[in-house]
């Protein structure tokens, strides 16, 4: 059976010039043509496209494209793998946000983690505590969304439960709408006003991250049928 490009767009709600996107970036299979130049989208391209929609934006497109690339060389396992790494991401995510409300009713946390949390640390221990990689802080503190005192000998940023607690909330809310003078909106406001307002972004990020969950699973759901249906699962398979 063969499909027309607007009668999978209608089906998933994009346009044609979309369809024509995915797969000149070559993440979808090339098509079969018709004399005229039509091109003739099989069960098999239905099935790459609902992937493609069903796991964008809950897994980004880079991602998406190592997976189904991945696919078409018949190399499931790597793509499962991909989709693993995604997970794993998503789940580091909603460990940050649910650090991110204790430390806001919370604010004199002595643990995170079992890890110690010290009265002043340096960005090596403040990246092991919160996840977040040195050069994201410092990008951070270069966007003046964090401002780590210096010390008076020798210069290194110094870094407090104040800060940890900025970090985290960062973390919790920079892949959601917030643009970022609202962030630092909310970072002034943990230290000169009740933490309501940060508590209720971060909740809005939890049930943002829980959404991408669902979609992961969604998308996994798709990517599952699709190796089924281009027999890459193979009869004896323990999948």
């Amino acid at each position: 059976m063969y499909y027309k490009p607007k009668e999978i767009a209608k089906h998933l709600n994009v346009s044609t010039s979309a369809l024509r996107h995915y797969e000149s970036w070559g993440i979808v299979p090339a098509p079969e043509r018709t004399k005229n130049g039509y091109r003739l989208y099989t069960e098999v391209h239905f099935a790459y496209f609902r992937c493609i929609r069903a796991m964008f934006p809950a897994v980004n497109m880079r991602a998406v494209s190592k997976i189904l690339l991945y696919i078409q060389q018949k190399d499931v396992d790597a793509a499962f793998w991909v989709v693993n790494e995604e997970q794993a991401r998503l789940h580091q995510e909603k460990v940050a946000a649910e650090h991110t409300l204790k430390m806001l009713h919370h604010p004199n946390l002595e643990n995170i983690d079992n890890m110690k949390v010290k009265d002043e640390m340096r960005i090596g221990e403040v990246a092991h505590l919160t996840g977040v990689t040195t050069s994201a802080i410092r990008h951070w503190e270069k966007e003046n969304l964090i401002t780590p005192y210096r010390h008076s000998e020798n210069g290194y940023r110094i870094y407090t439960r104040r800060h940890l607690r900025q970090i985290f909330l960062i973390r919790a809310v920079r892949n959601t709408v917030y643009s970022l003078d609202s962030i630092k909106e909310m970072i002034k406001s943990l230290e000169h006003r009740p933490v309501q307002q940060a508590t209720r972004v971060t909740q809005e990020a939890l049930e943002s991250i829980n959404h991408r969950n669902r979609s992961q699973l969604h998308g996994m759901h798709e990517l599952y049928g699709l190796c089924e249906m281009t027999g890459l699962l193979g009869e004896n398979s323990c999948y």
